[in-house]
């Protein structure tokens, strides 16, 4: 009999927590073990090569404690790493592991959340140079327009817990003007970091009303409940313990501390080294 696991989810640092967040939310009868890569954060910077290099040290430690599903809750890491995965590294692993992202489902979505078809995406270096998000929204509806933008220093807002302080606003205003210049008639902004929803009571003030702002978090959620429902083998193979454990490359203090933006909640922490 195959043992049963948690469903294993990873980003560079905190932001995954929200998409966490959210999948608890809408299935909370399954277990998790969330891995952030804090000690190594920002992964929006970095090369394909390096990014693809820890996202597969990340994904093999999840695997090897016994997760065989894993959501690469960071669109850098979705972006950058994801498909090297999928196509030259599972195929050479255990039968029946999978690796997920976060760019595919809102891509599926985009149609039913833009009503002309400009779709403004605010995202880090890193997922705007790769491109992803008009790689995908191409092929799903080619019609539609797609504006990305880089904002460079909102993770690191967020990161150093400044996100509600007042010199967030000049940064956030920054970037949302200058993606409105390239394409003023934008009628949807997705944030396409899992950072970014910290930032969201500052982002919604600085875009217009008519503008859809679409945090991923729920997408994510309501996208990984269909993939189980229609992968009845996948869904037989995870722990339903309702519990879950945070693990940390980073200093797991300064990790708990940091977390409870995201979480609302205080967590228990552990150490691992990749």
């Amino acid at each position: 009999m195959q043992l049963k696991g948690p469903i294993g989810v990873f980003d560079s640092g905190y932001g995954g927590l929200t998409i966490l967040k959210e999948i608890r939310k809408l299935m909370p009868e399954y277990s998790y073990v969330y891995l952030g890569d804090n000690a190594r954060a920002p992964y929006g910077t970095r090369s394909f090569d390096v990014v693809y290099n820890f996202t597969l040290q990340a994904v093999t430690a999840l695997f090897d404690m016994g997760c065989p599903l894993v959501i690469l809750a960071c669109n850098t890491a979705s972006a950058k790493a994801l498909r090297n995965i999928q196509q030259h590294d599972l195929p050479k692993m255990q039968p029946g592991l999978r690796v997920l992202g976060v760019i595919r489902p809102t891509a599926e979505n985009i149609e039913r959340l833009s009503v002309n078809g400009h779709i403004g995406i605010l995202a880090t270096e890193g997922t705007v140079s790769s491109r992803s998000y008009e790689m995908e929204i191409a092929k799903l509806a080619p019609q539609f327009t797609v504006t990305s933008q880089a904002c460079p220093m909102w993770v690191p807002l967020v990161e150093n817990n400044e996100a509600a302080s007042p010199g967030a606003d000049y940064f956030v205003s920054k970037y949302v003007n200058e993606i409105l210049e390239k394409d003023s008639d934008i009628d949807t902004i997705v944030l396409a970091c899992t950072h970014y929803p910290i930032l969201f009571p500052k982002i919604r003030q600085a875009v217009p009303q008519r503008i859809k702002v679409v945090r991923q978090g729920e997408i994510v959620a309501e996208s990984l409940k269909d993939y189980l429902c229609r992968h009845p083998e996948m869904k037989e193979r995870l722990l339903t313990n309702g519990d879950c454990r945070y693990l940390t490359t980073e200093n797991p203090e300064k990790f708990t501390g940091l977390a409870s933006l995201f979480l609302d909640e205080k967590v228990d922490v552990s150490h691992i080294d990749l």
